[in-house]
């Protein structure tokens, strides 16, 4: 594989160009991350400079989910090599968001991305919502493996299609590896600008294998959550593939990036950025570690050319 170091990115309609993402969810819901990422971020561990951060996905409504703060363990699991979460898409809805983080965004000077999940109806209404705000991009989620809705191809395509209709920041779908992701990426070509991959449900990773989360399973149904991080790569790196090799006019993000050489494995496989999710969970200092290296790295490469 060769490196195309400080080559690839993705130049935004909006002027934005941007190589490196937080995932959605992994800084909460205003990308100055959890409560007990703050410390980090006071220290410089935690830079959000570098990156275009995606908020934790939003509902219509506040949805409960199945998060509970005092035990997130009952949902959220460290793997070997990753994690698994059932999260189920907790969150405080897009009045909150609204009211509360909105108008701060600018103050707080971070390039936000916001992720919607919801119906074709319900992602319209809020795109409107949030549309008058400082952000720089909205994520359509339509791929959380631990919530159901019409998933089929054409109902995706004519969600993300409704939501381009409504604003002119860039829009990005978030596919799952167990949709037809080919043929919804080519139904988007010239509306979404970029395609994000989302976490891999747990029976497509372990198959015939107990979840860590079997108990929450149990009580709620839905399967054993999705698995994120290196564990995850065998099925989200082969969608990035198949996606660079057969719609190569549509920007991929490559998601499950776990070491410093991942970045340029995915880039070997044609994607024009990376993204960085579960890693937060096991060690969230590495993202802004691994970045400013290789930007150290392509310093030092340009001055010796």
């Amino acid at each position: 594989m060769t490196e195309s170091k400080g080559k690839t990115m993705i130049h935004f309609s909006n002027g934005m160009n941007a190589q490196y993402f937080v995932a959605s969810g992994a800084l909460a819901f205003d990308g100055k991350g959890w409560p007990w990422e703050w410390p980090l971020r006071w220290l410089g561990l935690i830079d959000t400079d570098p990156f275009a951060v995606v908020a934790k996905s939003l509902m219509r409504v506040p949805w409960k989910g199945n998060l509970r703060w005092w035990k997130p363990w009952e949902c959220v699991r460290l793997i070997r090599d990753g994690s698994v979460n059932k999260v189920g898409l907790t969150n405080p809805g897009a009045e909150w968001w609204c009211r509360e983080i909105g108008p701060r965004i600018k103050i707080r000077n971070i390039r936000l991305i916001v992720s919607l999940f919801g119906t074709t109806e319900e992602l319209v209404e809020m795109t409107r919502m949030v549309d008058g705000f400082d952000i720089v991009g909205i994520e359509v989620n339509w791929s959380c493996p631990n919530k159901k809705h019409e998933d089929t191809t054409g109902a995706i395509i004519e969600g993300v299609r409704a939501v381009k209709e409504e604003t002119n920041q860039p829009v990005i779908a978030k596919l799952s590896v167990a949709q037809d992701y080919v043929a919804i990426a080519k139904g988007l070509v010239g509306v979404a600008e970029a395609i994000s991959i989302n976490s891999v449900p747990w029976e497509m990773v372990y198959p015939g294998k107990l979840s860590p989360l079997r108990r929450l399973e149990k009580r709620v149904g839905g399967g054993g959550g999705g698995v994120s991080g290196k564990a995850a790569q065998p099925f989200t790196w082969e969608t990035v593939r198949r996606l660079c090799k057969e719609v190569p006019e549509m920007p991929v993000i490559a998601p499950s990036i776990w070491e410093y050489g991942d970045i340029a494995k995915v880039r070997a496989l044609g994607a024009k950025a990376e993204s960085f999710g579960a890693i937060f969970l096991r060690a969230p200092w590495r993202p802004t570690e691994f970045v400013r290296r290789e930007i150290k790295e392509l310093q030092r490469e340009r001055k010796n050319s």
